[in-house]
């Protein structure tokens, strides 16, 4: 009987492959490392596009995320002082708002009193720039300035620039809408930021609810170095090309040296476009000796500040490769133009910030981990 009795069931051999294990070596894994892959690309692909066609209330919050980051611990001096917290908020608004009307203020009030002169300079330094032109030993079509200005005048009342200016009026309603937001938000961030962020952890027990506050505390933390960080940078940027702008006379030295500091928020490539600015407004009004002098200011303030002062001030907060920044900035301004290049680079900085914490206050997640000797 023993003979024709039917075998029990064993573990499956090694040698035959069940359909789990199909999955799990070869082509399996790797079709299944696709699907993956493709899953994680579908979700950043429609968070993308949920950002951009939110862009009116996705940039003033992170906006006011940032700010709020920046202006935290003033706030909770204050309140450590004794100053009751919808006062530190108020002050703290205030001031920030106050400083910013100022610096606008500064620059159209200075731009009012030196347009006529940089437009004469500028007149004169082309005309200067086309006689030499005619000097030159190969012919140069001349530009009949009669025929471009009657262009221009054509263009001003076609049907385009109707539309373009009505699509300025637009683009200028949503920034005030925008502004509008933005300061709202900054007030209740400020006043409330860490009840609003315990109420959006409500959902999150144990080991997930640490993770959260840990994720909540680095994107603060790298938000804030990096607004305090970029604007004590830029600010020297902005003191040391602006210095010498007023030394050499250059009309408009003080909104250069503004723009300078604007655009050093923008890494790599901001400060670079303010010297240009700067050394064209110095070719048209002073000629070709200061416009060289000017951006051998430029060069040597931008060496002496990426040397010296950013390694210092921006060591906790941007820990990125320049290749990175470099993807991030291209990424930002191709989504979100001007104010995509600003955000993008901290917004790279915090994503980086989050996976060095994920799975500990000092432990990356596993795959970022440094697992051997990584030769240079």
């Amino acid at each position: 009987m023993g003979l024709f009795r039917r075998p029990e069931p064993t573990t499956a051999d090694s040698t035959t492959p069940g359909a789990s294990s199909l999955w799990a070596r070869g082509w399996g894994l790797a079709a299944t490392r696709s699907l993956q892959t493709l899953s994680v690309l579908a979700l950043v692909a429609v968070g993308v596009l949920v950002i951009t066609q939110l862009s009116l209330v996705f940039i003033p919050v992170t906006i006011a995320l940032i700010l709020a980051s920046a202006i935290h611990p003033l706030v909770a001096f204050m309140r450590r002082r004794g100053v009751p917290s919808i006062l530190a908020t108020w002050i703290a608004l205030i001031g920030i708002l106050a400083i910013l009307g100022g610096v606008v203020w500064v620059i159209v009030l200075t731009v009012r009193s030196q347009w006529d002169d940089l437009v004469e300079s500028a007149t004169d330094g082309i005309a200067q720039v086309t006689a030499w032109l005619d000097t030159l030993p190969f012919d140069i079509a001349a530009i009949d300035l009669d025929d471009l200005w009657a262009s221009a005048g054509d263009f001003l009342t076609s049907a385009s620039f109707g539309r373009g200016a009505l699509a300025g009026v637009s683009a200028t309603a949503s920034f005030f809408t925008g502004l509008a937001l933005m300061i709202v938000v900054l007030f209740f961030f400020l006043k409330d930021g860490p009840r609003i962020w315990e109420f959006l952890l409500r959902p999150f027990t144990g080991a997930s609810y640490e993770r959260a506050r840990r994720i909540g505390d680095k994107t603060v933390d790298v938000f804030g170095g990096y607004i305090r960080g970029t604007s004590i940078v830029a600010a020297a940027d902005a003191v040391g090309i602006g210095v010498g702008l007023a030394i050499l006379q250059i009309p408009l030295a003080l909104p250069l040296a503004v723009i300078v500091f604007l655009t050093a928020f923008i890494p790599l490539v901001g400060a670079t476009a303010a010297g240009i600015l700067a050394a064209l407004v110095a070719l048209v009004t002073h000629g070709p000796l200061a416009a060289l002098i000017v951006v051998g200011i430029v060069v040597l303030v931008n060496q002496l500040e990426g040397n010296f002062l950013q390694p210092v001030v921006m060591a906790r907060s941007l820990k990125l490769h320049a290749l990175v920044i470099l993807l991030a900035l291209t990424t930002g301004t191709i989504l979100g133009g001007i104010v995509g290049a600003v955000l993008s680079v901290p917004i790279a900085a915090v994503a980086w910030g989050i996976i060095t914490v994920w799975d500990g206050p000092h432990t990356a997640a596993r795959p970022f981990r440094k697992k051997r000797e990584e030769t240079v």
